[in-house]
């Protein structure tokens, strides 16, 4: 069949810029749009299913961010060869998963952008033993763009139908467009990660994905940010340290009821009505009310708790108020090193050019080449000289540097440090 007689693709489109070839749209999924599972019986059968098919498996969710608090899955979509394609809702009966998380235990799993699915997934009890990131994969490969699209288009040659990523997934009934987008994002997915890892062989950098790949499992969680309230919009504009008291009052109770409610935090109230608030410091429900956002009915209905938020900013102690300027966390940025520590200005003037010229040299990004902040570290802290390979690969690997990282680098960094002018030297 060519793909015209496909009846899941349109006629082929070039894009714009002649440079760019020719794809093939992937309108619909082969099989039509699978119905979404959500009782315990049907999950026992998908599971099945799955265990029965061969080769890796296309794993993918959809979230609700921007609308809900939480990160949780809304919609799970499984493909496997030989068993098809499954869309799982997973919040009526999550418990009824367990055949389905017991059938993806062992094979490899297939994703795109690995870190923003596997958190979600593992909330629910999934373990992914063996790992394949489509997006981390195009970025070892230097792939201009890394989205899904775009790498479906670059190594296979189809055009996929979008637009709903960024949609409220908790919504229910889910619309039919919706699925099809859903089911399509899994569609093609082995077959990417076939292409990809071609790609990377031919590179000789399939090695260096089995390591990332491997990393992205055993890595543990991102812990919180601290004062995480600081990065309110428009906070630059509060001019005191009690009116910065209020603006952490507010986005706490906002934070609270958000988390109760499960909504996202600006859905419950906006940036800029806590900055607002913060400054006039309303006393009362009728001061309050007559700011922008707080008239309308919702905000009226929640007066007494932003009214109660700022009035224990009010009565808080001088000593318990907040610093006008933001806690340093971790090591300063490299415009600030010259007046701090000069000697880790001049060791990163000689070790992040070398760093970026590996990266160019080997067509990688150079936060991929290594992590910003080891790198940071590393500057900062310096290494006993004269340095070697050996001694700057143990202190990449003591941060976290992958074997492929640091046979690529440790020697040139090595190098970069031994020509830094040491203090009292001419």
């Amino acid at each position: 069949m060519t793909s015209g007689d496909d009846p899941r693709r349109g006629s082929p489109t070039a894009d714009d810029d002649a440079a760019e070839p020719a794809t093939v749209p992937l309108l619909h999924p082969a099989g039509g749009v699978p119905p979404v599972l959500t009782t315990t019986t049907e999950f026992d059968e998908a599971a099945m299913q799955i265990a029965g098919g061969e080769g890796p498996i296309a794993v993918d969710t959809e979230r609700a961010s921007g609308y809900r608090y939480s990160q949780r899955a809304y919609l799970i979509q499984i493909r496997r060869t030989g068993a098809g394609t499954f869309l799982l809702d997973p919040i009526a009966e999550p418990e009824g998963l367990a055949p389905v998380i017991e059938a993806l235990k062992g094979p490899e799993w297939v994703l795109h952008a690995a870190d923003q699915d596997l958190p979600c997934l593992r909330e629910l009890g999934f373990v992914c033993d063996t790992l394949f990131d489509t997006e981390l994969a195009g970025r070892l490969l230097g792939a201009g763009k890394v989205n899904l699209a775009a790498m479906v288009a670059d190594f296979l040659g189809f055009g996929l139908v979008k637009g709903h990523g960024a949609a409220d997934w908790s919504r229910r009934p889910l619309p039919d467009e919706w699925l099809n987008y859903a089911a399509l994002d899994v569609e093609v997915l082995v077959d990417l990660r076939h292409a990809v890892h071609a790609a990377l062989t031919e590179a000789g950098k399939d090695e260096w994905a089995r390591q990332e790949f491997a990393y992205i499992l055993d890595r543990p969680p991102t812990p919180p940010r601290p004062d995480r309230w600081r990065k309110t919009s428009n906070i630059h504009a509060v001019k005191s340290s009690r009116a910065l008291a209020a603006v952490r009052e507010l986005w706490t109770a906002r934070e609270e009821l958000a988390q109760r409610r499960d909504v996202a935090p600006g859905r419950i109230l906006p940036d800029s009505a806590i900055v607002t608030a913060a400054t006039a410091n309303p006393k009362s429900a009728d001061e309050l009310t007559r700011l922008p956002i707080y008239g309308g009915p919702r905000q009226r209905r929640q007066a007494r708790v932003w009214l109660a938020a700022l009035q224990r900013a009010r009565e808080l102690e001088e000593s318990e108020l907040p610093s006008r300027k933001a806690p340093t966390v971790g090591l300063p940025p490299f415009n600030r090193w010259d007046q701090r520590n000069p000697e880790a200005a001049a060791r990163a003037a000689k070790v992040r050019p070398v760093i970026r010229d590996v990266a160019d040299t080997q067509r990688v990004p150079v936060e991929n080449l290594l992590a910003p902040d080891l790198v940071r570290q590393l500057c900062w802290e310096g290494v006993e000289l004269p340095a070697n390979p050996e001694s700057v690969g143990r202190r990449l690997a003591a941060g976290g540097a992958r074997p492929w990282q640091r046979d690529l680098v440790a020697g040139a960094i090595a190098e970069a440090l031994n020509t830094v002018e040491q203090p009292g030297t001419e």
